[in-house]
């Protein structure tokens, strides 16, 4: 491949504490777990609002946040957005969860909900806003600076053309490990089945929507690949994506795009509407940090003494793990730090860790982190780990699950939940 050397004088903003790349969920509870710490903040987004997947690509859902016996193990921030998401908008969570957590009973039914993905982008600008988060949108952080290991800081490329922002810490929550990736971090790629899924309206769902009196009812799922996340229904000829490239992306987005218009030319058109596409790629597993440690499915039940939360399973009732702070690190990354997907882990235990729930819990302990790290004046491999815990823990994270809800007899099959493996 030929190559293009050049040099370029780049102007120098306003040097952040933090400088956190990618406002998905992670990024935005790194963010503002940092600010609360009393540390300045700017948030870099590509787009033009907040929540990643869970808001852009419309994988809409808090799963579940309890370990399907009545007992809330997901809390801290992830508590707090889950409220935010449906704060101005529809929700579906169960009526024996509606008043949260401390249930008086045994209850089967799962803490979780969908919520409208617009609103709760724009509940997360308000968020931030109010904390006193700087925001940078349609703007991305392009290239680490690196010095004797160190980021010094994110050259950004934006309307204005590139510029360089100095920082303490930088927090890669880009969801593909883009900018570790550049530093020469180690990184290990995923795959990504085919699957892609749009808001749909027809007549029929807004006469639903009349006789409920729940705008919900107006607004569905239209596919164009129909795979799930263990990869049942993955067209034989469709290749596994890493989704890192974009040429892949490309192939991902028209592929699917041409099946689903496929199955809409077979409608009346005027009789519904796709109201809303993805803007972000729909990729679930696409680069994560090679960490001091990685989350393996065999660590279900295990205790870490470096763990900076409990979550639980939400495709299998009683299943839970504890996410150890290394997964978020590699020995050679002194101020640099993830979190939400591209935390370290592998196979199914991958999944377990990058949705919307873990992504909260690693962001925010990455937010606390980096704080820590700047106070004292240490690398982020090197901070006190019972301190974080402590902060985490005065903030509502459970860091530790009880051992008395590990079943007698562990659950090793599946539980779906409706349609929920389809969509995340």
């Amino acid at each position: 491949m030929d190559k293009l050397c050049y040099q370029e004088e780049l102007p120098v903003e306003r040097k952040y504490d933090i400088l956190v790349a990618g406002g998905g969920v992670a990024g935005v509870a790194a963010a503002l777990a940092a600010r609360r710490a009393g540390r300045s903040v700017l948030l870099l987004e590509k787009g033009l609002i907040l929540g990643g997947l869970a808001t852009s690509g419309l994988i809409n859902m808090f799963v579940p946040m309890c370990n399907g016996r009545g007992v809330q193990i997901i809390k801290g921030m992830c508590q707090e957005l889950l409220r935010l998401s449906i704060k101005y908008g529809y929700d579906t969570i169960p009526d024996s969860w509606k008043n949260g957590e401390h249930p008086t009973r045994e209850r089967t039914e799962r803490y979780l909900t969908r919520f409208s993905p617009e609103l709760f982008a724009v509940a997360l600008t308000e968020l931030l806003h109010s904390e006193g988060v700087d925001l940078l949108l349609d703007c991305i952080a392009s290239a680490p600076v690196m010095q004797d290991g160190r980021c010094t800081g994110l050259i950004v490329q934006s309307k204005a053309g590139r510029s360089f922002y100095p920082a303490g810490v930088v927090v890669d929550t880009t969801g593909d490990a883009d900018l570790l990736y550049r530093a020469g971090i180690p990184t290990v790629l995923g795959k990504n089945y085919f699957i892609y899924v749009a808001s749909k309206i027809d007549l029929k769902s807004c006469e639903r929507a009349v006789k409920s009196g729940n705008i919900r009812d107006a607004v569905y799922s239209e596919h164009g690949g129909h795979a799930d996340l263990y990869g049942n229904r993955q067209p034989p000829d469709v290749p596994l994506y890493s989704g890192t490239t974009p040429q892949e992306i490309t192939d991902f987005t028209v592929r699917n795009q041409l099946v689903m218009l496929e199955k809409l030319k077979g409608e009346e058109r005027n009789s519904r509407d796709i109201v809303t596409l993805p803007t972000v790629p729909q990729f679930r597993s696409t680069r994560h940090i090679d960490g001091a440690y990685t989350l393996q499915t065999a660590d279900a039940y295990r205790h870490f003494d470096d763990s900076i939360g409990a979550i639980c399973d939400f495709d299998h009732s009683d299943i839970l793990y504890e996410v150890p702070y290394r997964t978020l690190i590699h020995p050679s990354c002194v101020n640099m730090i993830t979190a939400g997907r591209s935390a370290a882990a592998q196979g199914y235990a991958w999944d377990v860790l990058r949705v919307i729930p873990p992504a909260i819990i690693t962001g925010q302990a990455a937010g606390e982190a980096a704080a820590l790290a700047l106070e004292q004046g240490v690398a982020l491999s090197e901070i006190q780990i019972a301190e974080l815990q402590r902060r985490l823990s005065n903030a509502g994270v459970m860091i530790h699950f009880d051992d008395r809800w590990v079943p007698k007899e562990p659950c090793d099959q599946p539980e779906m939940i409706g349609q929920m493996a389809e969509h995340l």
